[in-house]
């Protein structure tokens, strides 16, 4: 490589130093972390710098790839307007819900009492009803499976769905509902 291949935060590998952080660069030198400390190198000592990223070539461009893929994905979604609020997405905590706790409150009044973030306890149920949905779908693509196996299956995880519609009040939208 050569000085103007760099710039500050490309990882380098060098045979010697071993994986490097470029974080100054001057018209002949090259200042860069390694595991073992800060060196500077000179023009001739960069010139044994290899790239540590992966890298892609295009029609004379050259940069990381992952910058490239990242660069890709973007003009995509932006082209195909298909950017999505991450929000949008999970399901949403009822608001006379949101800031309260659940309490669980031993008989033994000498016992300490349980509270739990409602935020935290719905993200629980989140991912009980997340986790049950990919397991229907693993069940349903198993190969080694044959259809009154799935069936008998598919009926404990239904029956898991109807005992966790009590958690529906939680919820936001019902759309979302179990």
């Amino acid at each position: 490589m050569n000085i103007v291949d760099l710039r500050p935060g490309l990882n380098v590998l060098h045979p010697q130093f071993g994986l490097g952080d470029v974080k100054v660069l001057t018209e002949k030198t090259a200042e860069i972390l390694f595991n073992d400390g800060r060196k500077t190198l000179t023009d001739e000592q960069v010139r044994e710098l290899k790239p540590a990223d992966p890298r892609a070539k295009l029609e004379g461009l050259e940069k990381p790839l992952r910058d490239l893929i990242a660069e890709v994905v973007e003009a995509t979604t932006d082209k195909l307007n298909l950017r999505v609020e991450r929000d949008d997405l999970a399901p949403q905590l009822a608001p006379k819900w949101v800031g309260g706790k659940v309490v669980l409150q031993p008989h033994d009044a000498s016992l300490v009492a349980k509270e739990v973030e409602m935020d935290v306890f719905f993200h629980k149920i989140v991912m009980v009803r997340d986790n049950l949905r990919v397991l229907e779908q693993k069940i349903n693509a198993h190969p080694k499976l044959n259809d009154a196996e799935r069936v008998e299956l598919q009926h404990y995880i239904t029956k898991s769905y109807g005992s966790l519609t009590t958690f529906n009040a939680l919820f936001r939208d019902k759309d979302k509902y179990f």
